[in-house]
């Protein structure tokens, strides 16, 4: 397996990316979707990573710059086949690195408050992440959970 900074060019990653948006609009209200397109996450504040097994994409995720000690995931996706086999553990821990690397003292995340999400956020709880309030930019939504981890080198 193999994560890395992916620049969004290639095809793969659109189609990769429509099918995560699909997913999160046939669970969510269009007023409680927060999953970035693809050109949101060309902007500079946000780095993507892609995950790969030999030759096929089986993940990718994000995170998003909010203050020089404060990030956000966003998009973490594992493809269908493959969920529960650890990626989306793997990518967490190498994206938590890269954010304990720059410094941040916090990392902060919004998913849905639905069942089909009950995997991601047992995964961010087995990470360490706890329940908050909304942050930045979000507001108090049902259908959302907003969770953080404060960072060691806090």
């Amino acid at each position: 397996m193999e994560i890395k900074v992916d620049d969004l060019t290639d095809p793969r990653i659109a189609d990769f990316l429509e099918e995560h948006i699909s997913d999160m609009k046939s669970v969510s209200p269009p007023e409680s979707k927060h999953a970035l397109d693809l050109d949101a996450l060309k902007e500079p504040d946000i780095t993507f990573w892609s995950v790969w097994q030999q030759g096929d994409l089986i993940g990718c995720g994000a995170i998003k710059e909010l203050d020089k000690t404060h990030g956000e995931i966003k998009s973490m996706r594992t493809c269908s086949s493959k969920r529960g086999s650890g990626i989306g553990a793997s990518l967490l821990k190498h994206i938590l690195d890269e954010a304990a690397l720059r410094g941040y003292e916090r990392v902060s995340l919004e998913t849905g408050s639905m069942p089909f999400f009950d995997p991601a956020r047992k995964l961010y709880s087995k990470f360490g992440f706890n329940f908050c309030q909304p942050f930045a930019d979000y507001k108090l939504d049902a259908n959302s959970v907003f969770m953080e981890l404060k960072l060691p080198n806090a």
